[in-house]
């Protein structure tokens, strides 16, 4: 009896050997028998099969016309040619913030100020009228002074800027023009002399052919001249009022007593009736004429 177990052990045994060895030998001869069929599709009976020849590389295609280079490129000009708002905004912030050093170097606002501040100084007044008072007088008589240079400007450059006719390149050179005209009219030779001699430069033919860094420091330099000479004349009344009240004082014995409050009313007065100011702000004006 336990034969007869042991020996249907071995035959089970025998069985489970066999029968995965059998599966693996029908799956061998099913890839031996494919790729047998697939060397033999493959192969022709005439022989291989000459290598294809390689295509010709494609030319790079040709850029449209009007793209330039091809390279990134930044338009600051709108749809229609005018120049874009955001452009406009930063040329304006800019001139607003060179306009301070604008306004002292290229206009006639430090003659006018420096004029009125001597007038001031020679009446013994030294806080009236205020800074800010004579600040603002001399800004508006600037803007008096130089309208028909900044109407020129606006007409000739800043406008047809604006409307898109002209680039900024040209609007710059436009804007130089009448500018320049007003600093050559109140220049003296001597002193645009002075600075191309400094600046190491062959002397300009005319004084149109002068650059604007040789004008614009001449300029101011002429201008303080001018304003200089303007209150010395400004200042002789009032010297003379000054030494007729000391030298009464002197003759009197009233040595302790300052003679600026006795010539000081003496001073306004004659200010007064003589209409001072007026008189200062026309000689400024008909200086430029």
């Amino acid at each position: 009896m336990t034969a007869l177990v042991q020996a249907g052990r071995r035959q089970e045994a025998i069985r489970r050997l066999v029968l995965p060895i059998g599966v693996l030998l029908c799956v061998a001869g099913m890839v031996l028998l494919t790729a047998t069929q697939a060397h033999g599709a493959t192969l022709p009976s005439h022989g291989p099969v000459a290598p294809a020849t390689p295509a010709a590389p494609t030319a790079p295609a040709t850029p449209a016309a009007g793209s330039g280079s091809g390279g990134p490129t930044v338009s600051i000009n709108g749809i229609n040619g005018t120049p874009a708002s955001t452009i406009v905004t930063l040329l304006g912030v800019t001139l607003l913030a060179v306009a301070p050093g604008l306004l002292i170097m290229v206009s006639s606002f430090t003659k006018v100020f420096v004029v009125l501040s001597m007038a001031r100084n020679a009446l013994g007044l030294q806080s009236i009228p205020p800074n800010q008072v004579l600040a603002g007088l001399s800004l508006f008589l600037t803007l008096f002074i130089m309208g028909p240079t900044i109407g020129h400007i606006n007409t000739d450059a800043i406008q047809p800027y604006l409307s898109g006719h002209i680039g900024f390149g040209p609007a710059v050179q436009a804007a130089e023009a009448p500018l320049k005209t007003f600093l050559g009219a109140h220049t003296r030779q001597a002193d645009v002399a002075l600075i191309t001699r400094a600046a190491g430069r062959a002397n300009p033919a005319n004084m149109a052919a002068v650059p604007l860094t040789t004008l614009i420091p001449a300029f101011v330099i002429s201008e303080l001249r001018s304003a200089f000479i303007i209150g010395f004349v400004i200042y002789i009344p009032f010297l003379v009022i000054d030494l007729v009240v000391s030298a009464g004082l002197m003759s009197l014995g009233m040595m302790m007593l300052p003679p600026v409050m006795v010539s000081l009313p003496f001073k306004i007065l004659l200010f007064v009736l003589v209409d001072g100011w007026g008189l200062i702000i026309q000689s400024l004006v008909a200086s430029y004429r």
